[in-house]
C-alpha cells in the first residue's frame, strides 16, 4: 500500500486544480452559485481530507506505543459537513445546496479516480 501521505499530495493538486477551475467558472459563467457551491462543499471535503490522514497519524502512533485508539474523526467530519450544508441553507442566494453536498462529495471521486488510474497503470 501506498503511503498516505503521498496519496494524499496527489489528492490535494488534484483538488486545488478542480478548484482553481471552479474559480474561473465562477467569475466566468453566470451560475456563480453553482460555482459557489462546489467551491464550499470542495474546500470543506479537501479538509475532511486533511482531517481525516491527520487522525490516521495519531491513531499509528497510539497503536505502535500499545495506547488506547481514539476515533478517526467520523462526528467531527459529519459536523463539518453539516456546517456546509447549514450555510447553503441561511444564504441560498449564494450558495446552491445541491451543489456544495457534490462538492463534498468531491475527494471520494477523486480518491475513485486516483484508484482506477494506477490499477489500469499496472
Amino acid at each position: 500500500m501506498l503511503d498516505i501521505h503521498l496519496m494524499f499530495h496527489r489528492y490535494r493538486k488534484f483538488i486545488f486544480f478542480l478548484l482553481a477551475v471552479y474559480v474561473l467558472g465562477w467569475g466566468f459563467m453566470e451560475y456563480q452559485s453553482v460555482f459557489l457551491g462546489l467551491i464550499l462543499g470542495t474546500a470543506v471535503s479537501l479538509y475532511n481530507l486533511w482531517m481525516m490522514v491527520r487522525k490516521h497519524d495519531q491513531f499509528d502512533k497510539s497503536m505502535e506505543q500499545g495506547r488506547k485508539v481514539k476515533s478517526l474523526g467520523t462526528a467531527s467530519r459529519m459536523a463539518s459537513a453539516g456546517l456546509v450544508v447549514l450555510i447553503c441553507m441561511k444564504f441560498p442566494d449564494y450558495f446552491h445546496l445541491v451543489s456544495a453536498i457534490l462538492g463534498l462529495m468531491t475527494i471520494y471521486i477523486v480518491i475513485m479516480i486516483d484508484y482506477a488510474i494506477r490499477y489500469f497503470r499496472m
